[in-house]
């Protein structure tokens, strides 16, 4: 269920909030299924303002049949492919980042999540020319480290300047942080997000699972409720405005063992596409910057296909080799 929020429709601000949640009306469901009427007088406000929030709300949360034919027309007008810059995980992303979708990177401490979120991030606003929204959730984000990556790419400094301007950065440690942030730039159409030039093509939440994880389990009702609220916003902005959703998330351990995204069964229903990194260990390095993507969730590619690239391939000098090598593919 969504919970009424100031301005989440024209009409809809804090005064009259309060009013609402004071006849007991918390969420729209319970807007659109009350007497609109006999509400209008508990809240003393116009029987025609109201009813208008209402239709508003209706035709923002129901969902309205279309054909085959028009769902196809939209994606071939609509979506965009953004490469990650990587030619590795391109390839297990069949080319990049898609517009309009959730694409989640999972993977243990130092797998190299985050890394790889920098590296796109900077790929998106340097090479494509897009801007981007970066939410970091865990403190790791550092403007250095990106302007160390974009030194690779360029080294004038107007250039350097101008891609890191095209990142915009919010650094939020709690879920309900989280959501303002994601309910606040949905509701302004990424509008206040678009600086530095080019539009918005990109969110990435490094990362969903930091915030999200320490309220499941147990009793914690809410936080599987808070979960598919992160879930709904995402994906909400990712097909409205047409943009890539980016997301990191931790891993846990099966029944027999076996590695597995964290968050559960619900939350693995979101994400359009999941990629599994690993340490690759190297008995001569004690720290090795190669790792092992596989791809374990796709509708585009058979699942299982492995990948093996360096973490260092943003930070490459452009006359370096690529360092990419392809892994036995190991489908069940």
């Amino acid at each position: 269920m969504v919970v009424l929020r100031e301005g989440m429709c024209p009409g809809l601000d804090e005064d009259l909030v309060r009013d609402l949640r004071a006849a007991d009306i918390k969420t729209v469901e319970d807007l659109v299924s009350s007497d609109t009427e006999e509400l209008a007088q508990k809240c003393s406000v116009s029987y025609k303002a109201l009813f208008a929030i209402r239709r508003v709300l209706l035709a923002q949360h129901t969902a309205f049949p279309v054909s085959g034919a028009d769902l196809y027309e939209e994606l071939l007008s609509s979506t965009a492919i953004l490469s990650t810059g990587n030619p590795s995980i391109d390839k297990l992303l069949d080319s990049g980042l898609y517009t309009g979708e959730i694409t989640e990177l999972s993977g243990g401490p130092g797998s190299g999540k985050s890394q790889v979120c920098f590296g796109v991030a900077v790929h998106i606003s340097y090479q494509l020319k897009q801007g981007l929204i970066y939410i970091d959730t865990t403190g790791g984000l550092t403007a250095s480290r990106l302007l160390q990556m974009l030194q690779t790419e360029t080294s004038n400094t107007e250039e350097q300047m101008e891609a890191l301007q095209r990142i915009r950065i919010f650094r939020l440690f709690d879920v309900y942080s989280l959501l303002e942030c994601l309910y606040s730039l949905r509701s302004s159409g990424l509008q206040q997000a678009s600086v530095g030039g080019g539009s918005v093509k990109a969110v990435i939440v490094d990362s969903v699972s930091a915030v999200i994880s320490p309220l499941l389990g147990g009793k914690q009702n809410e936080g599987m409720s808070l979960m598919i609220q992160v879930a709904r916003v995402l994906k909400t902005m990712a097909k409205d405005f047409n943009v890539a959703a980016l997301v990191t998330n931790h891993v846990t351990r099966g029944g027999s063992g076996e590695v597995q995204p964290g968050l559960g069964v619900s939350w693995s229903h979101i994400p359009r596409t999941r990629i599994l990194l690993e340490r690759i260990e190297k008995p001569t390095v004690s720290h090795s910057s190669l790792r092992s993507a596989e791809l374990i969730k796709s509708s585009r590619q058979p699942c299982h296909i492995k990948e093996e690239f360096d973490l260092q391939w943003w930070s490459r000098s452009k006359e370096g080799s690529s360092g990419k090598r392809k892994l036995d593919e190991t489908d069940s």
